[in-house]
């Protein structure tokens, strides 16, 4: 199993991201920095402002490369509060965009699988690659194409 597996219940539709045994650890961090974006996010948006602490550009830092943010693009986002809310808000967004585009996918492609239609299927996931640029979400749609060959 490669860590693009995607589990799938007939009756369910897909399920969270089926890994190999290692990275299961991986994407416990991913996961919990991309909570914490969110909630600070969310805080920083109602509060208008953020502590642009210690703790917060370590987490800026260490987020930017999973949500492909350049890190000269991040150093911009640290030097004051407004800078640091705008690229918290930057990130929150490419995660849940590519998630819901993901998901997207994921079932057209599934539809199109089960319908007997495999170029169909492998087009949605090379359509996601056109526009994809969260590296986890780019793996899990890439190795969803080189499932369907």
């Amino acid at each position: 199993m490669t860590a693009c597996d995607i589990a799938r219940d007939s009756t369910n539709g897909p399920s969270r991201p089926a890994l190999p045994l290692g990275n299961e650890a991986m994407v416990e961090d991913l996961e919990g920095d991309w909570h914490q974006l969110r909630v600070l996010d969310t805080r920083a948006q109602q509060e208008g402002s953020v502590v642009l602490d210690d703790a917060l550009r370590t987490l800026l830092r260490r987020a930017g490369p999973s949500v492909a943010i350049p890190p000269a693009e991040v150093e911009a986002g640290l030097h004051t509060p407004e800078a640091a809310i705008a690229l918290l808000h930057q990130m929150r967004q490419r995660v849940t965009e590519g998630s819901r585009r993901m998901s997207d996918a994921l079932h057209r492609m599934y539809r199109l699988r089960d319908q007997g239609d495999l170029d169909g299927a492998r087009q949605q996931m090379r359509d996601l690659l056109a526009v994809e640029v969260v590296p986890y979400y780019r793996e899990l749609a890439q190795g969803q194409l080189a499932d369907l060959d």
